[in-house]
């Protein structure tokens, strides 16, 4: 049977050989055992150790009142063993038994095939303890992860709803038919759910910014990769700056497509993107730039896209933005604050 490195056995046997004895005939068997001076010493040691021998007269002969402290501090998973060397022939001390609880009685003189049994029979118990120990602990972890989930899941779902709701009501009143408001609804919902596609693989958390920007302007790439440029560091947005950040990049991408860069075969858009630090918080910064598509002019008026990018970025994110309609094509930029805190921790 295998022990481990670490699993040590106290000894206290502070009266005659049995300390040295005991020692000698562990250490035969590859087992780890430490001798104590007292009680006192052995119960600074019981957290570390995996079992104990005690003399009977060595308990009697001391104030017992703190280690019968420590038997009762042990955590749910844990019944520490012990194993009471007595007298043979003599009545346990029941006052000894009852305290140590999970004990086994060993009278002397033993065989050393007795006291080896006994260890192995106490190490073993102290090791599927910790085993149980270590799967509390992660079935507690699981559940607080659960708890957390469901949390954040009702506080995204509240979100998502209300944002359907506005895609709804806004893309009905600037539609000029019933295909149109079906094709602009759909693409924004379908927008949505990639960004929420992305959250979702890390359980409701983090989307990658990258990735966010491909999945609206990957399919406006040419065979080279140049007429869509991404540049900046890698970035996991939050869910609460993910989803508007996700809408606000579908909104630029459908309007260049529409009137942009993106509507002429040789228009380029760049989106160069990166994190500043200032005082205790971090901002993101991302700059879109539109080249070689017909010339812009500020609008005449603030159309459903302008007005949700406002909304949700300004009114959910506390972000700064600001629209350029140079003739070369428009400049959009983004600054916004990000969450540094996730509400669930990661796996």
């Amino acid at each position: 049977m295998m022990i481990e490195a670490d699993a040590t056995v106290l000894v206290l046997a502070p009266v005659g050989r049995d300390a040295e004895v005991a020692s000698a005939i562990l250490a035969e068997e590859q087992i780890a055992s430490r001798p104590c001076g007292s009680l006192l010493e052995l119960v600074g040691s019981l957290d570390s150790a995996c079992g104990a021998v005690i003399t009977e007269e060595a308990l009697l002969a001391s104030n017992r009142q703190v280690l019968a402290d420590w038997i009762a501090r042990q955590p749910p998973w844990s019944d520490f063993p012990f194993i009471l060397l007595t007298m043979r022939g003599a009545v346990p001390d029941q006052r000894l038994t009852d305290m140590l609880g999970n004990v086994s009685l060993l009278e002397r003189p033993f065989h050393p095939a007795t006291l080896i049994m006994a260890v192995r029979f106490a190490l073993r118990a102290r090791r599927r303890q910790r085993e149980a120990e270590t799967f509390l602990a992660e079935r507690e972890r699981t559940t607080e992860r659960q708890t957390l989930l469901i949390r954040e899941l009702h506080h995204r779902v509240k979100n998502t709803l209300a944002t359907v709701q506005a895609l709804l009501g806004a893309s009905a009143r600037t539609a000029t038919s019933v295909d149109a408001f079906y094709a602009s609804f759909s693409a924004r919902v379908i927008s949505l759910a990639k960004t929420h596609n992305l959250l979702t693989e890390d359980y409701w958390q983090q989307a990658p910014l990258r990735e966010m920007l491909v999945n609206e302007l990957g399919p406006y790439n040419d065979v080279q990769g140049t007429r869509i440029q991404l540049e900046g560091p890698k970035v996991e947005l939050l869910g609460d700056l993910a989803v508007p950040t996700g809408m606000a990049i579908h909104e630029l991408t459908t309007n260049a497509a529409k009137h942009g860069a993106l509507s002429v075969p040789e228009g380029r858009i760049e989106v160069e993107w990166d994190v500043k630090r200032l005082q205790d918080k971090r901002y993101l910064q991302l700059d879109w730039r539109e080249h070689g598509g017909p010339p812009t002019q500020p609008p005449k008026r603030k159309g459903f896209g302008s007005t949700l990018l406002h909304r949700v970025l300004k009114v959910q994110c506390d972000a700064e933005i600001a629209f350029d309609f140079r003739p070369s094509g428009l400049h959009f930029r983004m600054e916004a604050p990000i969450p540094d805190t996730r509400s669930v921790p990661a796996y």
